[in-house]
């Protein structure tokens, strides 16, 4: 009996934690998280993604897999410095994207001390974990106070415009994020109906301009 074929694995996407030797193990953990307990957020279409990626919305899964890796290696940046030691808040949030024991375990997420939370990939899953659950919810990556939705109910960096904008800058210029084919739209016909009675306007014009005066 001819074995099945194993799915391919997804390529590995750009990040800003690419200068990290352990950079591709973490990429590929998260990519697995995705592909498990973190679906619904590549099943989802943001009400807000056009300002964060705008190809997500016409993207095979893969591609929306590779936003959220490069997405979480953005707020890594501000969080942790990509540094999966880190300790922060007093000793209150660890790792990768900070995340506190307390809420690790509320999500029941696979590391819920501060020791197995500064392991990169399980930091990471943790993340993704709360994230699956937090932007379906609200449906949308941030929207601002006095409540805090998505992505930003939970990380600090996230509330910061400034921060904001440069992980939206960096992830509108990846790959994955550019527009995927798609059928060309159909014209409104009253648009339609404008540029027919434009063509017709200039063809007068080109004949005007031709006959003897």
């Amino acid at each position: 009996m001819r074995p099945e074929s194993r799915p391919a694995a997804d390529p590995i996407p750009a990040t800003r934690w690419d200068h990290r030797s352990e950079g591709d193990d973490w990429t590929r953990a998260a990519l697995r998280a995705l592909k498990d307990h973190g679906s619904p957020l590549v099943d989802l279409t943001p009400r807000d993604i056009g300002r964060w990626c705008p190809g997500y919305d016409g993207a095979p899964d893969h591609a929306r897999r590779a936003f959220w890796v490069g997405f979480l290696s953005t707020l890594a940046e501000y969080e942790s410095r990509w540094r999966p030691g880190a300790v922060g808040g007093g000793g209150r949030w660890f790792g990768l994207v900070q995340i506190a024991p307390a809420t690790a375990d509320g999500y029941r997420c696979e590391a819920r001390s501060g020791g197995a939370l500064k392991d990169g990939g399980k930091n990471l899953a943790c993340a993704i974990r709360i994230m699956a659950t937090t932007v379906p919810r609200d449906g949308v990556i941030h929207s601002s106070g006095p409540d805090w939705g998505g992505v930003s109910a939970d990380w600090g960096p996230m509330r910061s415009a400034s921060k904001r904008a440069d992980m939206r800058e960096w992830l509108r210029g990846q790959e994955y994020c550019q527009l995927f084919s798609s059928p060309r739209p159909e014209a409104r016909p009253e648009l339609a109906q404008e540029a027919r009675d434009d063509r017709s306007n200039a063809k007068a014009v080109r004949i005007a301009a031709r006959s003897p005066r």
